[in-house]
């Protein structure tokens, strides 16, 4: 018994953390690495399913791509998804406020899905118009913030990045480089948005648990302090 109570306590393993990687600098390289092909990736299979219900249009002379969609569409998602994965965990530091509700990474591919499952439903349910479109999606992706996230901030930026991606949306279109059958919302449709918002908090999500540091690192920062 007493062998026993000797023995240290080793610190309990949580899954991959990037932050045992000693250079700031080299973390926040790999984070943004992870991210950018996350987010390639996502783009891809959700810009695959709006094609093929013909909700996303793309001139043919820019579909190159055997996924049949515009070859700048990943690189700029993956660029997207690594600035906000990034900008989420900073942004908690920024405020004092970490975030600690449901870090782990069994909520994170909850997360992942029920973002996937949104935009399945953008695109393959049929509603009567796209208000009733647009209000659901709006609920399911308030939702999603309240299921895994729950932080001012991360509501705050998922609202700012919605209306940052609209913008850019609304200005692509105006400028013919793709087109959405049906617009409602100006040259878009209503519940973009609601997609960006939801993408949004997912990337944060999936940023802020990259960044997290193991129990080990956080007790030896404290001692040092």
């Amino acid at each position: 018994m007493a062998e026993n109570d000797a023995m240290p306590t080793l610190p309990k393993k949580c899954g991959p953390y990037i932050s045992s990687v000693t250079s700031r600098g080299m973390n926040l390289v790999i984070r943004g690495i992870v991210l950018f092909f996350i987010g390639v990736f996502l783009a891809l299979v959700l810009n695959l399913l709006q094609i093929q219900r013909n909700v996303t249009l793309f001139p043919p002379d820019v579909i190159t791509s055997i996924f049949s969609s515009a070859w700048w569409v990943p690189p700029c998602c993956g660029t997207a998804s690594a600035v906000i994965g990034l900008l989420y965990p900073c942004m908690d530091r920024h405020l004092g406020e970490p975030h600690k509700f449901k870090r782990e990474w069994s909520s994170v591919m909850r997360c992942v899905a029920v973002f996937v499952g949104i935009n399945h439903a953008s695109a393959k349910v049929d509603f009567a118009n796209n208000i009733q479109l647009s209000l659901t999606l709006a609920a399911l992706s308030i939702g999603l913030w309240w299921t895994f996230d729950r932080s001012r901030s991360g509501f705050g930026l998922g609202v700012g990045i919605a209306f940052l991606a609209t913008l850019v949306s609304q200005f692509l279109v105006y400028n013919g480089v793709y087109q959405y059958t049906s617009p409602d919302f100006l040259y878009v449709r209503s519940w973009l948005p609601c997609i960006f918002f939801a993408g949004g908090i997912t990337m944060g999500n999936i940023g802020r648990q990259l960044a997290m540091v193991p129990l080990h690192r956080r007790s030896d920062r404290t001692e040092l302090k």
